[in-house]
């Protein structure tokens, strides 16, 4: 009886073990656009190496000052979606997680640093050709916290036709009144390397701004543009960036755009993002359902 009940616990070690994806952290691809390699980590759902399926894609972007690994370090983005794909909540995807420094996620004022144009223009090719991903918006979405949130909700105002879904929580959007109260050497230290250095009053509120302020792309997009993606929004209740996120939130009332806003207890912190990444995967995992 004893033999029996190991063997069957040994079995269900397997089997569970069967199930993990696999996590690749720090590779690196080389950009013509930015003229350097960009480190990425990516997930791979279990059945990856044993199927020749393609799979839908997630890309998952971190917030400012972190790395590519920072979703699987401190966010245990690997283990959430190991458990959710076991569990059958999700469907097996594979994530994407870049590298993107504090380039905020886009073109920079200057011209030195064109992090949406390696995104869009070389780094989504890049993952269709080297993974068996299915290449269409159909099955991509982004998602991202803090600055990766801003990124997420960038990308999809203004590429609806490369996602179906955008989840981004604690998003880094911001009100005019924000950056015009914002101090000027937080705004240098902050903004000042994509949106222009010692900008002062009005000068901050720059058509390079109003290109990449979330608030505007909403305001000025078409409303058809825009609900060609679906949108799932979080932001804790004790969050700095409430205040842009419920401006977001009205705006996108405004122009009668579906999307689904949650304003849960916490703040900006690991702890509120762990805890939120199961319903972002969901979403996302239900957003690829046809």
């Amino acid at each position: 009886m004893k033999k029996l009940l190991l063997s069957l616990l040994l079995l269900l070690s397997l089997t569970s073990y069967g199930q993990q994806g696999t996590l690749q952290e720090s590779l690196k691809v080389k950009s013509k656009v930015l003229g350097q390699p960009v480190e990425y980590s990516i997930y791979l759902p279990s059945d990856y190496s044993q199927s020749n399926r393609r799979y839908p894609v997630l890309y998952l972007l971190h917030g400012y000052t972190d790395d590519e690994t920072g979703w699987a370090q401190f966010g245990e983005a690997h283990l959430i979606a190991d458990r959710l794909m076991q569990t059958g909540q999700i469907p097996p995807m594979i994530i994407v997680m870049p590298d993107a420094g504090v380039t905020w996620y886009v073109n920079s004022a200057d011209g030195k640093a064109s992090y949406e144009d390696f995104f869009i223009q070389e780094f989504i090719p890049f993952i269709d050709k080297e993974y068996r991903t299915r290449a269409s918006r159909e099955f991509r979405a982004v998602a991202g916290l803090s600055m990766g949130g801003y990124g997420s909700l960038i990308y999809a105002m203004r590429h609806p036709d490369m996602f179906t879904a955008a989840a981004p929580l604690s998003a880094a959007v911001r009100t005019d009144a924000e950056v015009l109260a914002t101090p000027e050497a937080d705004y240098n230290r902050t903004f000042g390397s994509i949106y222009g250095a010692n900008l002062k009053g009005q000068d901050r509120l720059s058509p390079h701004w109003y290109q990449n302020s979330v608030l505007k792309l909403v305001e000025t997009q078409p409303a058809a543009k825009l609900k060609q993606v679906k949108y799932y929004i979080d932001c804790g209740d004790d969050d700095f960036l409430i205040k842009g996120n419920m401006a977001l939130h009205a705006a996108l009332i405004d122009q009668k755009v579906p999307h689904e806003f949650r304003v849960r207890d916490g703040a900006h912190n690991w702890t509120y993002w762990r805890t939120g990444l199961p319903e972002v995967l969901m979403f996302v995992g239900q957003s690829f359902h046809r």
